[in-house]
């Protein structure tokens, strides 16, 4: 009986211990309100070194930001001398002297700056406060006080001699205007072209001039290449921006107005090739923003779903600029193919051009191109003769899952080419002959690379990306190597236990190196393509940060549900962490396949991960099997035919194990997080495992993937090929969904989607919502009006409201809390 006795008061003492523990717990709305955006603006600077990399020399200049302010740097490699391009306080002095307006070497803000005459002058640009004034037409108006109206703030134009340190005012200096975003530029600068009403135009230098100059003189000459172009199969894009964002009542204003074409020019001005898509059969899709003023707008926008026989036909037209003629090429093998036209033009322009032109991967006389399968299944690399508008296939790629694809390497204008591919289970370089003979494999073993960077054709060398190779190493860190094209001498150019990024200049002697890890201070260092470090250049100033109570999150490595595969991740703790207490634990989540987001560098991202740790809570992320392609590509694949459980197992996996190993972690309050496929898989896991979840905020997911977009949703999860008796080729897509299970919830839910979210589709989120009410449950949802994909302005509101959700259920803190969000409210001037 005493023994008993005992027992049952040992585990009194025990329950009331850890109930202590956790109620001492409160939610450190302060602490998290420290981090916000906007404080963590005025902590953290530059973090990188962004090289200009100048045309005539190997030289290179950057501006770089700390709490002492902006200076601006030239970097001569060949000299390993790194100096100022100018002395801040003396350039200062300088220009208040002619703009009458006060300026230090703290806030020295200048804008445009770039180099002009033989490199050793900059030209740049600085705001003043003194008003540009427009004198009205005395005869029009007798009014005195409408004579003259302001009209903005004058631009003082300035030039620098890095040599003598002289300042030119330029008093009749017009500024360049930029490049129109509908204007496609020639390589010789002769010819642009542009679409409008469908069709495409060209106008020549001096017309183009007179466009900078206004888009509406009348006296500008185009001419109309195409007439058979109409809605939904034209030649250009369908609206004025990137993003196609346009509402029904914008695209009837900009009907008429130049738009831009998506060409590849070939590399002596004389023809382009663009691939002109059918979308007619497309059904559309639409969004309505309910606040728009003064009526609500509806935006209409073609959305190709999964499994959907409406296909658009992507068509391959070749320009001739002479004869202003066009030729269809007959690149047609696959029912519902995509068409994939390579350029030889950079993303980043890391050189100081205005403008680099859009020229095809090829020369003068061919192109190379990809075609792909609706399956994902078959690649075919293609190379176009232009002289004979004949289409060639030269390398073929076939998998059972899908293939991934990286840009060709040309070798002396094709004569050999440089493939990627993950035949043997590891993304490696091969090369070929012009005819698509294999003559050797460049790289191999288990280890991934990523991009070629630079060919040395003289040398024969290549200069790639690639991870996973070094030993003792997080899998995921980047670095750069060289190797022979015939496989020999494979060379680690930027050694060091860090993740990196390289920016290479054009003649491939030198490249800068931007590199740190989560619990490290980005550096950035100089490098010779040898491998030899020239100098150090910066070290990311955290002083301001540390000063604030900030700290490091931690690495950690576990195993997946497999017990064998490693799973690397981060925990990110409180900053007045207490070992003595038992944290709940929140798991941010992204399921891939296309990325983990499992941050590998220092960032300033700090919402979702350590600055939700500070309200009281252990935050983790960490990879799944099926997640990032910088792995096997059996990793990659894992989830093919499953893509709505195959991550969660893993993530479960790794709370136990990290629970087991630390008595900080509180395993019986788990909540989970996630945005766009993080939201899918954080609703998974409520759904799926709803004894081990107990809370999640769920963030414009794609909770049902049959009405997700086709590229994605058949690409990572399948779709079934069916050839009929007669010989037609259809589709069939079938996949498990949020809604099917959403009758498990037992944990609280918050649902957040933005209203107008033309990506993921609000629907999604609708149809979760159907599904928990018919099954007659309780849960949240927040729609955040004008908000697309991500949360823009509303990001702040989101992130309070996530910390009142997270701090109800698993903190168990029910503080009554004032109805202003008062975090938010602190940071509002209010001038009246």
């Amino acid at each position: 009986m005493r023994k008993l006795s005992f027992a049952l008061l040992l585990l009194f003492v025990v329950s009331f211990s850890s109930n202590a523990q956790n109620s001492s717990l409160k939610a450190n709305y302060q602490l998290a309100a420290k981090f916000s955006p906007k404080k963590l603006n005025k902590m953290i600077f530059s973090t990188s070194v962004d090289p200009h990399w100048l045309k005539k020399s190997d030289r290179f200049w950057y501006v770089y930001e700390t709490t002492e302010g902006k200076k601006w740097y030239i970097v001569d490699p060949l000299k390993a001398e790194k100096k100022l391009l100018f002395d801040n306080e003396k350039l200062a002095a300088a220009i208040t002297k002619i703009v009458k307006d006060p300026f230090d070497a703290q806030h020295l803000g200048l804008d445009s700056m770039r180099f002009v005459r033989d490199e050793n002058w900059i030209q740049f640009e600085v705001k003043s406060t003194q008003d540009i004034v427009e004198k009205k037409d005395s005869t029009a108006k007798k009014d005195a006080k409408a004579k003259e109206k302001p009209k903005g703030k004058k631009t003082f134009y300035f030039e620098y001699s890095l040599n003598s340190g002289e300042l030119i005012e330029l008093n009749d200096f017009k500024k360049p205007k930029r490049k129109p975003v509908w204007a496609s530029i020639s390589p010789d600068g002769n010819t642009i072209i542009f679409g409008k009403k469908q069709n495409l135009y060209l106008m020549d230098k001096l017309n183009y001039e007179k466009a900078l100059k206004n888009e509406e003189d009348s006296t500008i000459v185009e001419v109309q290449l195409t007439k058979d172009g109409i809605e939904n199969f034209g030649y250009h894009r369908e609206s004025l921006s990137f993003g196609d964002n346009e509402t029904n009542v914008d695209k009837e204003k900009n009907k008429n107005k130049r738009k831009p074409a998506s060409i590849f020019w070939s590399p002596d001005s004389k023809k382009f090739v663009l691939t002109r898509t059918d979308s007619r059969k497309v059904k559309d899709l639409w969004v309505i923003n309910s606040i728009a003023d003064p009526r609500p707008t509806l935006e209409t926008y073609k959305y190709w779903m999964p499994g959907e026989k409406e296909a658009p036909v992507e068509n391959v037209i070749l320009f001739d600029i002479a004869s202003k003629s066009q030729q269809e090429l007959n690149a047609d093998l696959f029912k519902d193919q995509s068409i994939g036209i390579w350029s030889t033009t950079p993303l980043a322009n890391t050189r100081d051009d205005d403008y680099r032109p859009n020229i095809w991967l090829g020369t003068k006389d061919k192109f190379y191109f990809t075609r792909t399968s609706r399956d994902l299944k078959s690649i075919d690399v293609l190379v176009a003769d232009v002289n004979t508008n004949s289409v060639k296939s030269i390398i073929e790629e076939r998998m059972n899952t899908y293939l991934e694809n990286r840009k060709l390497g040309l070798v002396n204008g094709g004569k050999e080419l440089i493939h990627w591919s993950e035949r043997d289970g590891w993304g490696h370089f091969y090369l070929y002959d012009e005819t698509g003979k294999l003559k050797n494999q460049i790289t191999s073993g288990a280890f991934h690379t990523e991009e070629i960077i630079g060919i040395d054709e003289k040398k024969r060398v290549l200069y790639f990306t690639a991870n996973n190779r070094e030993s003792n190493e997080d899998p995921y860190y980047l670095h750069t190597y060289r190797v022979n094209f015939d496989g020999t001498g494979l060379r680690l150019l930027n050694e060091g236990n860090f993740d990196h990024a390289s920016s290479i200049n054009d003649n491939q002697l030198y490249f800068v190196d931007n590199f740190s890890r989560i619990n490290t201070a980005p550096k950035a260092v100089l490098y010779n393509t040898e491998g030899k470090k020239i100098l150090d250049l910066e070290t990311t100033d955290l002083s301001s940060l540390m000063a604030s109570g900030y700290k490091f999150p931690q690495t950690f490595k576990v195993k997946a549900d497999d017990g064998i595969t490693d799973l690397f991740g981060v925990m990110y703790k409180p900053y007045d962490f207490d070992s003595t207490k038992k944290y709940p634990i929140i798991e941010y989540v992204y399921p891939g396949p296309q990325t983990e987001s499992v941050n590998k560098t220092f960032s300033k991202g700090m919402d979702r991960i350590d600055r939700l740790a500070q309200l009281g809570f252990i935050v983790i992320t960490v990879g799944n099997r099926g997640g990032n392609p910088a792995r096997s590509k059996w990793y990659h694949n894992y989830g093919y035919g499953n893509l709505r459980d195959y991550g969660l197992a893993d993530k479960k996996a790794a709370i136990e194990q990290l629970a087991d190993k630390h008595s900080f972690m509180n395993i019986n309050k788990v909540g989970i997080h996630g945005h766009s496929g993080g939201g899918f898989m954080s609703t998974a896991a409520m759904f799926v495992y709803p004894d081990f979840f107990k809370s999640a905020v769920s963030c414009a997911g794609n909770h049902d993937n049959s009405i997700y977009n086709r590229w994605w949703s058949e690409k990572h999860h399948g779709v079934k090929e069916l050839i009929s008796e007669k010989n037609d080729t259809s589709f069939v897509y079938s996949i498990e969904k949020n809604p099917d299970v959403a009758k498990n919830l037992k944990g609280k839910l918050l649902l957040i989607h933005g209203e107008i979210d033309n990506n993921v589709h609000p629907a999604n989120t609708i149809r979760v919502v159907n599904a928990l009410i018919k099954a007659n449950k309780r849960f949240e949802m927040l729609t955040l009006p004008t908000q697309r994909h991500g949360f823009g302005d509303m990001n702040e509101y989101f992130f309070w409201k996530m910390a009142d959700h997270f701090t109800k259920y698993l903190l168990d803190d029910f503080s009554d809390r004032s109805v202003d969000i008062e975090e938010m409210n602190r940071e509002i001037e209010r001038k009246r």
